[in-house]
């Protein structure tokens, strides 16, 4: 087994180094391969891992090298189709987004918080309250998994991702609505105080723009994903209104300003459905032109002999 997977890291377009470490694995008993292949070259290299079943005798992991001086990794390189930033690593995108997609204690902290901060920056009319509470907010992570599922149909990360969002925001605007119930008797703020502010109106106040936003946001979500740049993911969390939505519902709600609660649940439902479309048409995007040749891969491989199946573990480092 060892030997065919070798000749398939070695034959792979892109490939730079192989190096071979025989007996290196302990728990399975097997070698250690390590390959350092271009980014654009990695899905293609996965499939033909796949057809040889390697997850089913060893492991594959994978790591992004900080800085590298090599001629050879210069020429893998440009040998390999496409480019390294539009490369898609599906296997690493669902690990992503399935990492953050579900139904923890940290999640729900981080979003009665970020639920909270809302609330508060809805009765005080503070915009940098709300501007908090919409990069402290974690839902981009469980609606980045949901497109991914419906992209990809792995439903059982869609079903994960829907628990997380489903039990979340009810929960998180629960307690929004008992902050606000109790702080109205404490002389915290008036029952008045959404009649004042002018500075939150926008989350009430649903329009084409709202879904528009909601779009983009999704799109530059996922393509930060994809292209693992996370700074980007900041500019999303803080241009889309899921969360003050939110707060702006349970606070409504208890003020008995049911019209502006209305006008929140639907600016809510808008960037909620928006990010998601987006999401799973940038994804479709690339499965329908990304060069990606799975099916080739996988007959080629499927004819070559191999030996004894053995256990073995891989180190990629992709550049």
């Amino acid at each position: 087994m060892s030997g065919v997977t070798l000749r398939t890291c070695q034959d792979q377009v892109g490939t730079a180094g192989v190096a071979l470490v025989p007996g290196a694995s302990v728990v399975p008993p097997g070698d250690v391969i390590e390959v350092q292949i271009a980014r654009e070259s990695v899905e293609e290299l996965l499939e033909k891992l796949g057809a040889l079943k390697i997850r089913d005798v060893g492991s594959v992991a994978m790591t992004t090298p900080e800085f590298v001086l090599s001629r050879n990794a210069d020429r893998a390189e440009h040998a390999a189709p496409g480019d390294g930033a539009d490369a898609v690593i599906w296997d690493d995108v669902t690990r992503q987004t399935g990492e953050d997609s579900r139904l923890t204690w940290n999640f729900l902290a981080f979003l009665v918080l970020a639920t909270q901060l809302a609330g508060i920056g809805i009765v005080t009319d503070s915009p940098i309250a709300i501007v908090g509470a919409m990069a402290v907010g974690p839902e981009f992570g469980p609606l980045a998994a949901l497109a991914v599922s419906l992209a990809t149909r792995q439903w059982k990360l869609g079903r994960r991702a829907a628990i997380a969002l489903g039990v979340g925001f009810p929960v998180a605007m629960l307690l929004a609505a008992l902050t606000a119930w109790l702080s109205v008797p404490l002389g915290l703020f008036p029952t008045d105080a959404l009649d004042t502010g002018s500075a939150v109106e926008f989350i009430y106040h649903p329009g084409p723009y709202s879904l528009i936003v909601a779009v983009l946001a999704g799109i530059a979500g996922m393509l930060s994903i994809i292209g693992r740049r996370s700074a980007a993911l900041i500019g999303v969390f803080i241009s889309v209104t899921t969360v003050p939505a939110a707060g702006y519902v349970a606070v409504a709600l208890v003020l008995g300003e049911y019209p502006k609660a209305a006008g929140s649940a639907l600016q809510l439902l808008l960037n909620l459905v928006g990010i998601v479309v987006a999401a799973v048409a940038v994804l479709l995007f690339y499965r329908l032109v990304a060069r990606r040749r799975p099916a080739a891969a996988a007959r080629s491989v499927r004819s070559q002999p191999g030996g004894t199946r053995t256990g073995l573990s891989g180190k990629g480092t992709v550049r």
